[in-house]
């Protein structure tokens, strides 16, 4: 439990015994005490049969659309830095997911493999792994960056070890420099402006990635989270016959000096 949340919780439970009371005056606190309490399946031995009866029918119905069969996934798909797989995949997605604003493709697409939170198996993918896999409600955002921030974003992305790109290769030394980068295959120009497909998390320059904020232009649809567009993503391959899928090519590595 949280420090934080474990203080509100002995601040209500504080507050509601002595109004209860209605002898809120006439007390002082002397000594405050608080313990942890586990979370887990050893209180099912002591659930209300009657609470289950009420929730029943919404469990029914959760469980039915939880374990819904999305689609099929090829290979186990991990999250881990320099360069993973599902980091690839996702990152692919967002970068085509920015043609519902740029009627294209982004030059590039980027998640934060923080924000990756399971690894996928071979096998059902369902709605149950898309909520674990992404259970923050992270929303599109389709940014515009110069060529001369696109080149600090490389830096950040090597500072951090490295981020799930598409569209663009990064490589960088063990001293986390940056030794080379490119977006759709080409050095990246200083005049140049280049389009990143990414979530609103870190168009705010969190997780370390400083060069997003500074966008020249910033759209983020409302209503279309990272985890619809990918659960959209997963049921149109389905459509297609296909299963997901993804590939390591080296586009992030870090090299000795």
């Amino acid at each position: 439990m949280r420090k934080g949340y474990k203080g509100c919780l002995w601040a209500f439970t504080l507050c509601a015994s002595l109004l209860l009371t209605g002898c809120r005056s006439h007390y002082v606190v002397t000594d405050i005490q608080s313990s942890r309490v586990a979370i887990d399946a050893s209180l099912d031995a002591t659930q209300s049969q009657e609470a289950v009866k009420l929730i029943a029918p919404y469990r029914a119905s959760i469980d039915s659309l939880m374990n819904s069969v999305l689609g099929q996934s090829e290979m186990a798909m991990n999250r881990k830095r320099p360069e993973c797989l599902l980091g690839n995949l996702v990152a692919e997605v967002l970068r085509q997911s920015a043609a519902r604003v740029l009627d294209k493709p982004a030059d590039m697409g980027l998640i934060n493999i923080g924000g990756l939170r399971a690894d996928v198996g071979v096998g059902n993918f369902t709605m149950s792994n898309a909520f674990e896999v992404l259970p923050f409600e992270n929303s599109l955002c389709v940014l515009t960056l110069k060529g001369s921030d696109m080149k600090e974003l490389m830096a950040n992305i090597a500072t951090r070890g490295g981020e799930g790109i598409s569209g663009a290769t990064l490589v960088f030394n063990n001293q986390k420099e940056v030794v080379e980068a490119t977006i759709q295959g080409e050095p990246i120009d200083d005049n140049r402006l280049y389009t990143i497909g990414t979530i609103d998390y870190l168009s705010e320059g969190n997780d370390g990635l400083h060069a997003l904020p500074k966008a020249v232009k910033k759209d983020c649809p409302e209503g279309l989270t990272l985890r619809s567009l990918f659960v959209e993503y997963v049921k149109e391959q389905t459509r297609q016959g296909k299963k997901i899928t993804s590939k390591l090519d080296g586009r992030v590595k870090m090299i000795d000096n």
